[in-house]
């Protein structure tokens, strides 16, 4: 692939939109940030260091906190994704302002909405003629939401990686790092279950004529089991899973330390953003729930 910042900004960009499910107006957004800061380094944005990202700080020294929010966000995840990708080992981007300001919250599901999910891939298991495809999105889910699993993490899971008798999976995360995910008995038994229809000489566990399952077709795949269960489509996405697994957890009282290890964070201030899912939540409770919250206290 062709060391340049346009080349790396459209694999980005393809990311995004397979697995985190942005719209065409945020990809906008990113896409724009990412060319303007691009230009201000003449087309080695990509392999920028710490010291580097001061010409682009300086350009932004006119603009509002959110602006300054918003580009500098953009700029990390970038770098985050070719540090995951493994096309360059360092990520420059603690250089990069943090200004005050409100950072959005992940989109969740609610339980019932997670219920509907798995009816639907139970009746689709329990037909008449069971479907390798079912077999598989099976397994895919169980894994998103039963683990929280990266999408590029579980797209890239080796075959070997699935072991009945071992209740956990090794990972291998961003930047290389390994970490232990502890898989439920229904998530083994959903594999173990997809593994039949894989040849032990594959080498992922989710083959495809390419390599393994892209990270678009998973998303496609995710899309689809969200009309078939009745959901709004732009609702779900795998990194939605992901953050629904977060959140349930936390719900049933999980404590961030463990919350963090789980989801691989390397700083705990990224797994904090489920403290704010949490509190608001409760917010939405008390004003739903609560005796005063159904009176007008203005008259």
């Amino acid at each position: 692939m062709t060391s340049s910042d346009p080349a790396y900004i459209e694999r980005f960009l393809e990311m995004m939109a397979a697995e985190s499910g942005a719209s065409p107006n945020t990809l906008s957004a990113y896409r724009s940030d990412l060319e303007q800061a691009s230009g201000i380094k003449r087309g080695s944005l990509w392999d920028v260091d710490r010291d580097g990202l001061q010409d682009i700080i300086s350009a932004w020294s006119d603009l509002k906190n959110n602006s300054v929010s918003r580009k500098s966000s953009s700029l990390r995840r970038f770098f985050g994704f070719l540090v995951e990708e493994g096309f360059r080992q360092d990520d420059p981007s603690n250089g990069l302002p943090r200004p005050a300001g409100q950072r959005s919250l992940p989109k969740i599901l609610s339980h019932e909405e997670i219920a509907r999910l798995f009816e639907t891939i139970e009746s689709a298991l329990e037909s008449a003629k069971v479907l390798p495809k079912d077999v598989r999105l099976a397994a895919l889910v169980e894994l998103l939401y039963g683990s929280g699993l990266r999408a590029s993490e579980l797209v890239s899971l080796p075959r070997k990686s699935a072991m009945a008798d071992r209740p956990f999976l090794i990972i291998n995360g961003k930047g290389g790092k390994e970490r232990l995910v502890p898989i439920s008995d229904r998530a083994r038994h959903a594999v173990k279950r997809w593994t039949a229809y894989v040849e032990p000489d594959e080498k992922y566990l989710f083959p495809s004529r390419a390599g393994h399952l892209s990270r678009i077709r998973l998303f496609q795949i995710i899309k689809d089991l969200a009309v078939k269960s009745d959901i709004n489509p732009t609702k779900l996405s795998p990194h939605v899973l992901r953050h629904a697994f977060a959140t349930h957890l936390l719900e049933g009282g999980a404590d961030l330390r463990a919350l963090q290890t789980l989801l691989g964070h390397s700083d705990i201030s990224t797994t904090q953003i489920y403290t704010h899912v949490d509190s608001a939540r409760l917010v939405e409770l008390v004003n739903s729930r609560h005796p005063l919250g159904r009176h007008d206290l203005s008259r």
